[in-house]
């Protein structure tokens, strides 16, 4: 499997949506709208900082 920017998306989004789904549906007393509005956006950054991070390590790998 080659990772482009869509797989890349598509998986991203897949994590995101099951992570925001089990904290849903889990017994935690969190309300639904404290998760879409604060756990949801914190997911979503870290998960970018991370594969920006994953990115450039990889094209440091493949030049050296």
């Amino acid at each position: 499997m080659e990772f482009d920017t869509t797989v890349t998306a598509g998986i991203f989004l897949g994590i995101v949506a099951i992570g925001t789904a089990g904290l849903i549906v889990a017994p935690i007393p969190m309300q639904t709208s404290t998760i879409l509005m604060m756990v949801l956006p914190s997911i979503v950054i870290f998960g970018l900082i991370t594969v920006a991070l994953g990115v450039k390590h990889g094209e440091y790998r493949a030049k050296h």
